[in-house]
Order: structure tokens, then C-alpha cells, then sequence
């Protein structure tokens, strides 16, 4: 009898973690009488571990497959013909071969046409690394995309869900499933320095061996008729109005960088820094406004390689002194894009130290590549100064992402106004209506250039999936019963933007009132916080998610990131993660803008997520041992759902906050809504920033909270 007991408990046990952690994957057809709750639990670990804890894809029956699933057997088995044609590689057959999600520039958001790692695997997010062997495939990914990546890559594939216990790296795995000798095939061009010495570094000590190959695999198999055709739209320059400073200057800043490094040269890879450096922008790149290109700076010339058709707007060339018959210390002489490569071992013997840049938070530095066509005794690996230069804002940057931003709260406010209305007509709205309406309502905006990124609606169990894009197949109608994770974002010329809410058109549950409100918690925390200038970024995100651990709960997300002005929405050297070994490195500087996007994930059911833009500034007024005190100031204009917000949680301090927020508000995107005569926004902002109580509630101590910052800045700083 308590065998039976012991059975019937284990198989609950089982289930019951399966639902609540991974949406009940497997059909359970059998399990041992001698099985116990912590044998059951270890079992499922182990299968995360391997990468074989996959949704539909078990070994008993045949289970529906999940509609965002893509069918990548014929992919993988003509990539593995190539894989063994030594025709083909110009060399000895490669037993494993490693797909990344980048383009030739490490870029984290890449076109169509470069999309390789999407094509062989199905997985459309922005992070993701794949290998395939003769026999397996494998994609690695974080937490932003797990639920994502398990419904769109089918069986064939394991899946590592990196931020878990145990997970294996992918040195590790293929330590354990390559063979003696084996060889592992990797694109120089696609692959960062730092990338290929981390793999090379791990399996220092095995027989495998790193193999760059001169042919990209993929693109062999890729049919030309379902690739996307590669961007190349005219450069346009960036006015100093908008830029706050002339090219020339940001040259000499980053020359007196690279003395200060010991280099009198320096090659440009990532597309943002050229961009920032030369005030010249582009559409090459969706969502970002960069021209593919590399450049030289060296202490008396920079060369930009580049599609020169690009160009052709005479404003360009005069703007960079292109044209002009005496060549100056700022004359950008142009060349022909590829020739960057063959640039490359002429002008290294030219120079006794190129600054060659590293890895630094999301900048990933120049590809294997690029160091490969420099001398080694010239190479100074370095991370690039400009990421440090671009970051801290200058006057008309900062007064350009304060405008924008409230520009772009306006369009979003009008958005929800009507979405609410319609939602109130019982009108039928699907999450790509969604999209579609909120682009629309953003493009409207003065000096708008589109979106910064792909936009976010995700409704009920859709909006548990941190980055969900609502797809053909995926796309739900939207109804009262759930919650409906908006996160967007626009560019202009101004100034780039981020903004996440999450509303609900009915009437919420308990759970997901104390999960919003404890989210915003989190946001609120972080936006009061002040601080001394030498605190790490890393200790920051405790308070941001200080609410959720009070509970037990928690999201895998880092909590924010830098953000440029018209450039990429996601810029270094700024990460927000209590994990994050980079974020113990860096700290606040006055004029950087991040992101605050704490959020809930039930998977399954409902997601919650809340994000503003901030800008570090400096508080002057206060001095303590030598150290300057730093804090936030919001430059994000959007009511929260007070419906949402569960008051009784809500300290003095934060109902307090919320008065102050919803106050600017008002007067802010406001006056910007009147004056751009959207009066249903305008009606809707103030039915959303009503004046709540500021007393009852729970009344935290300030003393407490007041030490318990304390700590956290002495145990982490």
C-alpha cells in the first residue's frame, strides 16, 4: 500500500513540475514503483541538462507539434553533405560546424539576408548559437528566449537553456560528443575574437581542433528564392542640431584614446561606433539606423570602407571632406567595402600598434577575421574607446532622447486610448492588429525613422514569453480575461526609445494584480535609487528585484541595458544583472540612458513587464569620502493600469512616487497631446493618472531599507 503511495505521489510530483516549469512537455506512460519525488525531479533535470527536455518531442506516441514549429531535417542533412565534401572546404572533412546569429560586423540585430542561424535551426531570436554534427544539433540560448526557441525548433535539435544549474557549454558538449580528432568548422568572418578564443581555450587539452572555413555553409544550402535580399539604401548625414557635435571632435576624443593606449591606429568594426563617429547613418541594418561599413583611424587620415553607390547624396561626401582636393586630418577617404581585407595587411606593416577591439557587455568586438589579417606583434587587443565616448550623452543628445521620449509616450498613449475603445466595442483584435496599429501610431511622430526594435504584443499565455513576436501562425485574438504585454520602441532622429507596458481590457485576478504591482515595485525602487559613483551596475538590479525575491519569484532577463540616442537600442558598456560578471565591472556615468524592465513569466497563463528609459544624472549636493552621489531621471511618459495595481502594497514612499510620475505625466506628453490635437489620448492619459491615496498601505521602515541598501553597496562595491 505505500508503494502504491509512493508511485502515485511521484507521478503527481512529476507532472505537476512539468506544468508549472516547462508546460507539461512529456506524456508520462510509466513510471517505477520505486520512484520517489526526488528521483522524479532529478530525472527532469537531467533531461534539461542534456538538452532533451523538449516540448512534443517524446520518444512515446506522437505529439502535435507546437504551430511555430520548423521542419529542419532537409536543412540539416544537406548541411551535413557539405560538411564532409572535401571538394567543397577546400579541405579535410569537419565533423562539427558552428552556426552564430551575427553578420561580418557582430551585430545582434542583423537582416534578413544574414539570418543563417534562423534558416538551419527555425529559431528566429536575436541570440542564439547552433552546432551541428554529423549525427546531432544543438541551440544555446538564454532566458529572454527559452520558451521561444522549445516551440520553434523541432525535433531534430537539443536545446540548452543557458542561466539553468548544469548547463553544459558548448566546449563541454562537444568535448563529450565529437570524436578523437574531430574538427569544428567555423565561418572567421561570422565569429568574434573573443568567441573563438573563449572555444579555443576550453578544449585547450583535447584532440579537436578549430578549423576557419574560407566557404559559409549555409549559404550553400540557403535557396537564393527564400533568402532575403541584402539592404544597401543611400547613408544620409546626422546634423550637428541633432549629434551635438562635430565629427571632427569625436576624432580627435577617440585619437587622444588611442594615445593613451599606446596604438597610433585603430580599426572600426561595430556599425553603431562608426555611425556615432562620423554622424553618418543608414537602413542597412533593420531597426537601427547604420551603413554597413568598416573604417582605419590612424593619428593623420581615416578610411571608410563602405558601397560607395551609397553615397551618392552630395551632402554626405561634402559633410566628410570626401571630395576635397587637399586631403585634412578629417578627409574620410572612401574605398570600396571589400577592400578592408586586403587594407588590412598593407596598413599593418604601416603601424606599430592597431588597437584591435575586444569583447566589452554586448559589443562583441571584431571577428577572428579581422585579428587573422593583422600581424600578431601589431595587434593590441583592446575594448574600443568609443563605446565609453558614445555612452555619456552630450547636451544635444540629451536634450534630444528627453523629446523624443515624450513624443513617443504621446504616440503610445493615443495608441492604448484606442485600444481600449475598441476593445470596449468588442471589436475583434489580434496581436498583430496590435503591431500593426501601435508602428502606425509611432510613425506618426515628427521625426520618426521607424521602430528600434521588432514590436512585442503578447497576449495571455503568448505574453509569458519574454521576447514573443506574434507570428502568422502564432497570432491570438485579444480578449478581457488576461493580461497584454505591449513593448516597443521608436528611432528618430532625436533620439532612440523603449517603453513596455502591460494592460488588460477586463477585470484582473488577484495573482496577476500582485505580480504587476510587485513588478512595478521593482521599477520604482530602482528609478529612486541614489547611490556613489564607484557602485557597480550589478548592485543595482537587487533592488530592482528585491519585490519578487520577497516571494520567491524572479525573471532571467537582465533588469536593463544601455540605450543609444539614434542609434542601437541596446548599447555597451551598461548591463543591469546581479549575475552578470560584466555588470560587477562597470558603473553609472552622468549622461548614460538604460533601460528599467523588471517583469513576471507565468508560464502558460499571463506575463507582466514594465519598462522606462532613465538617464543617469549627478546629484551635486550631496559629498561623502571623496565620492560624487549619482541617481535616475525618467525620461518615459506612460500611465501604468490602475487597475493592475494592487495599493495595499504599495509603500508611502512608492504611492508618493506614483503621484509625482503620473504628475509629469500629465504636464508633459499632456501638453504634447493637446498640441498635437489627439484628444482621445489626452483623455485617457488623465483617466490613468488619477491622484491615489498616499497613506496606509505597507509602511516600510526607512531606517531598514536604508540599511539594507547599505549592505548591499558594502557587500558588492
Amino acid at each position: 500500500m505505500n508503494q502504491e503511495r509512493n508511485r502515485i505521489s511521484c507521478k503527481k510530483c512529476f507532472i505537476c513540475k512539468l506544468q508549472s516549469a516547462f508546460g507539461c512537455y512529456a506524456i508520462i506512460s510509466a513510471i517505477p514503483a520505486s520512484c520517489t519525488l526526488v528521483l522524479c525531479y532529478s530525472e527532469l533535470e537531467r533531461e534539461k541538462q542534456r538538452g532533451e527536455l523538449r516540448k512534443a518531442c517524446s520518444k512515446f506516441g506522437h505529439a502535435v507539434q507546437p504551430i511555430r514549429r520548423v521542419n529542419t531535417t532537409m536543412r540539416l542533412q544537406q548541411l551535413r553533405e557539405k560538411m564532409t565534401s572535401e571538394v567543397i572546404l577546400g579541405a579535410p572533412a569537419i565533423q562539427a560546424y558552428l552556426v552564430t546569429s551575427s553578420d561580418e560586423h557582430q551585430s545582434t540585430d542583423v537582416d534578413d539576408y544574414e539570418k543563417r542561424r534562423e534558416y538551419i535551426s527555425g529559431f528566429s531570436g536575436s541570440y542564439g548559437n547552433a552546432i551541428i554534427t554529423l549525427d546531432k544539433a544543438a541551440l544555446w540560448t538564454d532566458g529572454r528566449y527559452h520558451l521561444q526557441a522549445d516551440e520553434q525548433i523541432d525535433c531534430n535539435w537539443l536545446l540548452f537553456r543557458e542561466g539553468h544549474k548544469n548547463i553544459p557549454t558548448i566546449s563541454d558538449w562537444l568535448r563529450k560528443h565529437m570524436p578523437k580528432d574531430g574538427r569544428i568548422g567555423l565561418n572567421p568572418k561570422l565569429v568574434s575574437e573573443y568567441m573563438w578564443n573563449k572555444l579555443r581555450s576550453e578544449l585547450k587539452g583535447s584532440s579537436l581542433e578549430l578549423v576557419a572555413l574560407n566557404v559559409s555553409l549555409v549559404d550553400l544550402i540557403w535557396p537564393p528564392e527564400e533568402r532575403g535580399v541584402k539592404r544597401s539604401k543611400d547613408a544620409f548625414i546626422l546634423g550637428i542640431d541633432k549629434a551635438g557635435k562635430n565629427y571632427t571632435i569625436k576624432m580627435n576624443e577617440t585619437r587622444r584614446e588611442l594615445q593613451k593606449h599606446g596604438a597610433d591606429a585603430m580599426v572600426i568594426t561595430a556599425l553603431d561606433e562608426i555611425a556615432w563617429l562620423l554622424n553618418i547613418r543608414g537602413r542597412d541594418v533593420p531597426n537601427s539606423p547604420f551603413l554597413r561599413s568598416y573604417v582605419i583611424l590612424d593619428m593623420h587620415n581615416i578610411f571608410l570602407y563602405v558601397n560607395i553607390s551609397q553615397l551618392q547624396d552630395n551632402n554626405v561626401r561634402e559633410n566628410l571632406h570626401s571630395d576635397s582636393r587637399i586631403v585634412r586630418s578629417d578627409s574620410v577617404l572612401l574605398k570600396d567595402y571589400d577592400d578592408i581585407w586586403r587594407d588590412l595587411r598593407i596598413k599593418s606593416q604601416l603601424y606599430k600598434h592597431i588597437l584591435v577591439p575586444s569583447h566589452c557587455v554586448y559589443s562583441e568586438g571584431a571577428s577572428h577575421a579581422i585579428y587573422e589579417h593583422i600581424f600578431a606583434d601589431r595587434r593590441l587587443p583592446r575594448q574600443s574607446p568609443i563605446i565609453y565616448l558614445k555612452a555619456v550623452k552630450n547636451y544635444v543628445e540629451i536634450k534630444g532622447m528627453q523629446n523624443a521620449n515624450i513624443r513617443d509616450s504621446a504616440a503610445v498613449c493615443d495608441c492604448f486610448a484606442y485600444l481600449e475603445k475598441l476593445m470596449n466595442a468588442n471589436e475583434k483584435l489580434m496581436e498583430l492588429d496590435i503591431v500593426e496599429l501601435l508602428n502606425e501610431y509611432r510613425f506618426e511622430q515628427n521625426g520618426s525613422l521607424g521602430n528600434s526594435f521588432r514590436t512585442v504584443a503578447g497576449y495571455s499565455s503568448n505574453a509569458a514569453h519574454p521576447n514573443y513576436e506574434p507570428t502568422v501562425n502564432t497570432n491570438v485574438q485579444i480578449f478581457k480575461n488576461s493580461t497584454l504585454v505591449l513593448e516597443s520602441g521608436g528611432q528618430y532622429f532625436d533620439g532612440t526609445t523603449d517603453v513596455t507596458r502591460t494592460l488588460h481590457f477586463g477585470e484582473p485576478t488577484d495573482e496577476m494584480k500582485e505580480a504587476y504591482t510587485r513588478v512595478l515595485i521593482g521599477m520604482i525602487q530602482l528609478s529612486t535609487l541614489t547611490f556613489p559613483s564607484n557602485m557597480k551596475m550589478a548592485v543595482a538590479d537587487a533592488l530592482a528585484r528585491a519585490s519578487l525575491w520577497e516571494v520567491g519569484l524572479d525573471y532571467l532577463h537582465e533588469t536593463g541595458n544601455g540605450i543609444g540616442a539614434f542609434l542601437g537600442v541596446q548599447e555597451s558598456p551598461i548591463i543591469v544583472h546581479f549575475s552578470s560578471e560584466t555588470s560587477f565591472q562597470q558603473v553609472f556615468k552622468p549622461g548614460y540612458f538604460l533601460t528599467n524592465e523588471p517583469g513576471f513569466y507565468r508560464e502558460g497563463e499571463f506575463g507582466i513587464r514594465l519598462a522606462n528609459v532613465m538617464e543617469v544624472i549627478e546629484k551635486p549636493w550631496l559629498k561623502h569620502g571623496g565620492h560624487t552621489f549619482l541617481g535616475f531621471k525618467v525620461v518615459t511618459f506612460v500611465p501604468f493600469e490602475p487597475k493592475l495595481i494592487k495599493l495595499s502594497l504599495l509603500s508611502h514612499q512608492q504611492r508618493k512616487w506614483l503621484n509625482n510620475y503620473n504628475e509629469q505625466v500629465r504636464q508633459l506628453v499632456g501638453a504634447e497631446l493637446k498640441r498635437q490635437n489627439r484628444m482621445d489620448g489626452f483623455y485617457w492619459m488623465m483617466e490613468k493618472t488619477k491622484f491615489i491615496p498616499e497613506n496606509g498601505g505597507r509602511e516600510l521602515n526607512r531606517i531598514q531599507n536604508f540599511l539594507l541598501t547599505g549592505i548591499f553597496i558594502l557587500f558588492f562595491v
